[in-house]
């Protein structure tokens, strides 16, 4: 393989860029990284998760949609959507019971945005698919079962 001058220098410009940034302290891990919950995360019920995330009294609403498949042929590949017309959405949280941590995801949103996020999720066995709005500084809920046929992130 033969590395021609430009993209040599091209990439000596890149990592001592990248090096300067480390060594002047731009390019900390708290910096770079987005701050998560760890907590809720490594919670292993759906209570305890809820609760970490501050999402402990959400009530079932119809304004709160979750679109996911009624049989997922792939546990390790379940596409999910979570939407809402609600004014004010200040989060969606995306948690699945019988999985060995429930938390899977939580998106916050700046003002002015569309409730509405789609994903990729690992489902460990069939459970609720469930999502948390947090709105207006209320919570609403919906769910939706799912059947995992294979896979998952049990094997």
């Amino acid at each position: 393989m033969t590395v021609d001058r430009r993209t040599f220098l091209r990439a000596g410009m890149a990592a001592g860029t990248t090096a300067l940034a480390v060594g002047a302290g731009l390019l900390s891990p708290g910096r770079v990284l987005a701050a998560w919950p760890k907590n809720a995360f490594m919670a292993t019920s759906l209570d305890d998760a809820l609760k970490a995330m501050n999402l402990s009294g959400a009530q079932a609403s119809s304004q709160v949609m979750v679109d996911a498949p009624d049989i997922a042929e792939n546990g390790a590949v379940v596409s999910v959507t979570v939407k809402t017309e609600l004014p004010d959405v200040q989060s969606i949280t995306v948690l699945v019971p019988k999985n060995t941590m429930p938390l899977i995801s939580s998106y916050e949103f700046g003002p002015q945005t569309e409730g509405f996020i789609t994903s990729r999720i690992k489902m460990r066995e069939t459970s609720d698919v469930i999502g948390v709005v947090k709105a207006g500084g209320k919570l609403h809920m919906a769910k939706k079962p799912v059947k995992v046929t294979l896979g998952g992130c049990g094997g």
